[in-house]
């Protein structure tokens, strides 16, 4: 017995001595570390709160140090608004680059804030926009309801001539008719696109826009969808389609590298198509 409470009073007092020694060389190399340099970068935002009264839109300033904030733009944000300024407002969700919610102008570009690198220059400052051209809610929130208004109209989901017959067994598509639409599904609804298209700056009452274009393409040549004709004569006005003018702004700016501007080309051959068909042809000789 006295033999095993000898063992224990020795075993004790050597994990004593070894936690004062971890602790006293940590504290040493603590002391001897080389002091890391603040990585000062500026970010200057776009601050408008519509519950103050008389308030104009303003830039405001925050300096952001680099070595204790994430890579990305988002990261930036989220360290501001929980250490420097709890009144910034921005919409943020899945950090992925999947939601599309933290769409805004970066640096002059339409993109996600959670995939957008910082430009680590200091000596440049970082300016951040909501989307262009918008109605802004508050700060970088902007007003998105007529873009999924929009988006609405195009009725974005199969459509069936019987009644109750979608549904009822499965939908079945080719591995060819699948892989057309590669490309068109991956649309996030972002809006980075269509806020970057001077036609739908100026005409988006009216012109559907790049986003809602090319996912109205891609409802079109859905091989399971029963719904072309109907589709294409809804964007047969002035307005819908053919206010694009192929500036590829859309396809420069978009995150996820589509091609809305190669869809609304395509989409508007199959429109012209129709529109052939609907012109009475002149027959005899003049």
């Amino acid at each position: 017995m006295g033999t095993f409470m000898l063992c224990k009073h020795v075993s004790n007092s050597l994990q004593f001595l070894s936690r004062g020694l971890i602790v006293r060389t940590t504290q040493t190399a603590a002391a001897t570390a080389p002091k890391i340099d603040a990585r000062l970068k500026d970010f200057s935002i776009y601050r408008w709160d519509p519950d103050v009264p008389g308030q104009k839109p303003k830039m405001q300033t925050y300096q952001v140090d680099l070595n204790s904030c994430g890579p990305m733009v988002l990261d930036a944000l989220i360290k501001i608004k929980n250490e420097m300024d709890p009144t910034l407002t921005f919409r943020r969700s899945c950090r992925e680059g999947i939601c599309g919610s933290c769409a805004m102008n970066i640096s002059g570009v339409n993109t996600l804030a959670c995939t957008c690198k910082i430009d680590e220059n200091l000596g440049k400052t970082t300016k951040i926009y909501p989307l262009p051209h918008m109605y802004v809610i508050k700060d970088l929130v902007p007003d998105m309801n007529n873009f999924y208004e929009q988006y609405k109209s195009i009725q974005p989901w199969l459509h069936k001539e019987e009644e109750g017959k979608l549904g009822q067994k499965q939908n079945l598509q080719s591995v060819e008719d699948r892989a057309k639409l590669d490309g068109l599904y991956e649309c996030i609804l972002c809006a980075c696109c269509s806020t970057s298209c001077p036609s739908y700056w100026w005409n988006s009452n009216r012109y559907l826009g790049p986003a809602t274009l090319m996912q109205a393409y891609r409802w079109v040549i859905d091989s399971r969808d029963e719904a072309t004709q109907e589709r294409l004569e809804r964007l047969k006005d002035p307005f819908s389609a053919y206010r694009c003018h192929t500036i590829m702004n859309c396809t420069k700016t978009c995150p996820k590298n589509l091609n809305p501007g190669r869809a609304i080309g395509e989409l508007k051959k199959l429109m012209a198509g129709i529109a052939k068909k609907d012109t009475p042809q002149m027959t005899g000789s003049v």
